[in-house]
């Protein structure tokens, strides 16, 4: 099957107004490229969710909303509807805040959009113990520890450096019967991986609804019953009832987020790790890596190892 992309180019003022005509022209299946001085001014605004955003390669120069539709006699309609509404728009912008307002119509083929990242998550060594597997990928023989993980559409795949990191440092201090506490869990990677490798039970948390689902899911793709893995689904810094639900003193305590953050985590965490346990954080890029030192410093947290990879670090501190 092919489809018809319907792609017009205006400016960020133009955006709305455009998907607006589009809409009512009865096309709905819409993506919008902004500019980058839009998307910077986003991504500062919301820095507190995220770390790192190559600021070179964000945006478009020509913002531009396109439109979806199957190549076929039904969308003709829809088209002609569309370049209308488009006209009418233009003849209403009589100061030209919208742009030029041109029109492209390209054909595509079909794509498996929600499936096309996989070619590219293939089998993953990792330390010396660890070997992820996508779920879609047959076994492989193999005498390191086998961890099956389908990441939908949470983080987590083992391949970004962050996470990476993280499992190396936890493949070296995980011990058996070890209890396992990790703070945006996402796919659950860190936690599963952690019993896999001998740890008796883990706790995952995350304030992303999705997580739970991926988690659970992963968690039984390796085998892993409900009795040893529990999920939870909050904000662990302002949920009260979440932050009883895991209240404890845990041998082991990991999270791979964002500084601000781990920062704001950091006394939450003192509290959580047991007098000699470890604490296992990454998300932390070099502009910020002294401030997430300092924080933990600040907590009594001993730094014992950091690993870095390009602009990422992780730490392992003892508690």
């Amino acid at each position: 099957m092919k489809w018809r992309e319907f792609a017009v180019y205006t400016t960020d003022a133009g955006l709305e107004p455009v998907c607006a005509a589009l809409t009512a022209a009865g096309l709905d299946s819409l993506s919008v490229e902004e500019s980058p001085e839009t998307c910077r001014a986003f991504l500062e605004e919301s820095a507190k969710y995220w770390d790192f955003a190559d600021m070179e390669h964000i945006g478009s120069d020509r913002p531009c909303v396109k439109a979806y539709a199957a190549d076929d006699k039904s969308s003709e309609p829809l088209f002609e509807a569309a370049e209308a509404a488009i006209l009418r728009l233009k003849e209403l912008d009589g100061n030209g805040d919208y742009g030029e307002l041109s029109i492209c119509i390209s054909l595509l083929d079909e794509e498996d959009w929600a499936n096309n990242w996989k070619r590219y998550y293939k089998p993953l060594e990792i330390g010396s113990k660890l070997l992820i597997l996508p779920s879609w990928e047959p076994a492989i023989a193999t005498t390191r520890t086998t961890l099956r993980l389908d990441p939908g559409m949470a983080f987590g795949t083992g391949a970004h450096h962050t996470t990476r990191m993280c499992l190396e440092l936890l493949e070296k201090t995980v011990a058996a019967g070890d209890s396992v506490l990790d703070l945006g869990c996402g796919s659950g990677i860190l936690s599963i991986a952690a019993l896999l490798l001998g740890a008796k039970s883990a706790v995952a948390a995350d304030i992303d609804p999705i997580a739970e689902s991926i988690a659970r899911e992963n968690a039984r793709l390796n085998g892993i019953d409900d009795d040893s893995y529990r999920i939870l689904i909050g904000n662990v810094l302002a949920d009260r009832d979440l932050k009883q639900s895991i209240e404890g003193r845990y041998p082991i305590v990991t999270a791979n987020i964002v500084a601000d953050v781990i920062i704001a985590l950091a006394p939450l965490a003192k509290r959580l790790v047991q007098k000699g346990g470890t604490f296992i954080t990454s998300g932390i890029i070099s502009d910020r890596a002294e401030e997430v030192r300092a924080a933990l410093k600040a907590q009594g947290f001993e730094l014992l190892q950091e690993l870095s990879a390009e602009d990422w670090h992780a730490f392992l501190c003892r508690g």
